[in-house]
């Protein structure tokens, strides 16, 4: 099919022709809204067993340690064995992790250890389910639709974060009758989170995939790290989401919006949930005109200039001391991100062989975690050494400067111009054949 004619074919809503992608998108808004509600409720009901915050900090950990564990195993999985079958066995897991936590619930145990038991095995299904998904996205949707679905599952992503909490927060204020008094609390909310996984296995089973034939690898070490072999190869996908890596991993002014609200902003408890939507209203937004203006050319240049705006912006909201102002840097800095996010992601599904996906997707997985969870801890470090203003300020000039040189030792990122496959993978071939030369 010609370039002009796959352009009038294409129209905002172009992955939703796919039955397949309809029931998957449905499904993850399903079960992300039950996660980001269950994150509430167990943070509450942490909180009312210890009373501590550094135990509050140990939830996070109990998630993130699994996939430092996993990561390279699960990448490998979600190559050898079917995808789908890799997901709805990760969220059987989950919805027997959460059968268990609404048990605890009800139970009113004293000890903490055994949430912290169960969060470590939610985790794990979602270090085995995340590659596995990833990977299984381009097999929804014709390949011409790809970048338009990878924009439609960001914005269920970012809808689902942002009404989430909302809710999980509503079904735990909700009084029951008397008889049914033990489920008030977090016991409700684990009830609603069991349901929502439910309803998502349910949904995931009815998809029906299309098969891409590949050669099956045996479980060994070598085959393990061929995922990151890959990556370090190919200089287009270590471009990207190196980028990501380091950018994220500096400019995380998130982490101290709290500090911001309370001394710097004088906005208070409201003002610092105005503050922390600000992200999100921003890459919702850009998101969904992403899908009418979808990025057709200099795709890797766009990145790059975007990531550049996620850096000065976040060095507006260091130095600002107006609300407004903050609120503004705040949307900024989710919108640039959204544009950063869609690009990479399609770089890494479009840019790799249906072989790889899992392994590479791994790799992706456990950088971008790295960027979240540790972007938190090193925004809070530098806090706790400079002051919060110069710790802002200073990550936004770092993610400035980690842009400067990612177009200089990247020059594949930078002259990546179509999202498609064709595209990405000569432009790759192009500039490894030129790099030798130079």
């Amino acid at each position: 099919m010609a370039d002009g004619e796959r352009r009038k074919r294409s129209t905002a809503a172009s992955a939703f022709r796919s039955n397949d992608f309809v029931l998957y998108q449905v499904a993850r808004l399903l079960v992300i809204l039950g996660a980001e509600a269950q994150s509430v409720a167990v943070a509450w009901h942490v909180y009312q067993i210890t009373h501590s915050a550094l135990d509050l900090g140990y939830t996070g950990l109990a998630l993130f340690m699994p996939g430092i564990f996993f990561v390279l195993p699960a990448g490998h999985v979600a190559d050898r064995y079917d995808r789908k079958r890799v997901i709805l066995c990760c969220y059987t897991l989950q919805a027997v992790c959460s059968t268990m936590l609404l048990w605890l619930g009800l139970h009113q145990g004293e000890h903490i250890w055994p949430i912290y038991a169960v969060l470590f095995g939610i985790g794990t299904g979602r270090a085995f389910s995340g590659p596995a998904a990833s990977a299984l996205l381009p097999s929804l949707v014709p390949k011409e639709h790809f970048v338009n679905a990878i924009t439609w599952g960001a914005t269920v992503f970012q809808t689902a974060n942002i009404v989430g909490p909302a809710v999980g927060g509503l079904i735990f204020t909700l009084r029951l009758p008397d008889a049914m008094a033990r489920w008030n609390g977090a016991p409700a909310v684990y009830a609603f989170t069991l349901a929502m996984l439910l309803g998502f296995i349910v949904l995931i089973s009815l998809i029906r995939p299309r098969v891409e034939y590949s050669v099956k690898k045996a479980f060994t070490l070598r085959t393990m790290l061929a995922g990151l072999e890959y990556v370090w190869s190919a200089k287009l996908l270590l471009g990207s989401i190196s980028l990501d890596l380091f950018a994220v991993l500096l400019g995380g002014a998130v982490a101290l919006l709290p500090i911001f609200s309370e001394e710097i902003l004088h906005a208070g408890p409201r003002g610092l949930g105005l503050l922390r939507a600000m992200p999100s209203v921003g890459a919702l937004t850009v998101s969904l005109i992403m899908t009418v203006r979808p990025i057709r050319r200099r795709a890797g240049l766009r990145m790059l200039t975007c990531v550049a705006i996620f850096g000065a912006a976040t060095v507006v909201f260091g130095l600002s001391k107006n609300l407004w102002i903050s609120l503004v840097a705040l949307v900024a800095i989710g919108a640039s991100d959204m544009v950063s996010v869609v690009i990479r992601s399609s770089i890494l599904q479009l840019a790799t062989p249906p072989e790889m996906r899992g392994r590479v997707s791994a790799v992706n997985w456990l950088f971008v975690g790295a960027s979240n969870e540790f972007g938190e801890f090193e925004s809070g470090l530098t806090a706790h050494w400079w002051g919060p203003v110069r710790a802002v300020v200073l990550g936004g000039i770092g993610s400035l400067l980690v842009t400067a040189a990612s177009s200089v030792v990247f020059p594949r990122l930078r002259h990546a111009d179509q999202l498609t496959a064709e595209s990405l993978m000569e432009a790759d071939l192009e500039q490894a054949v030129a790099e030798p030369a130079d």
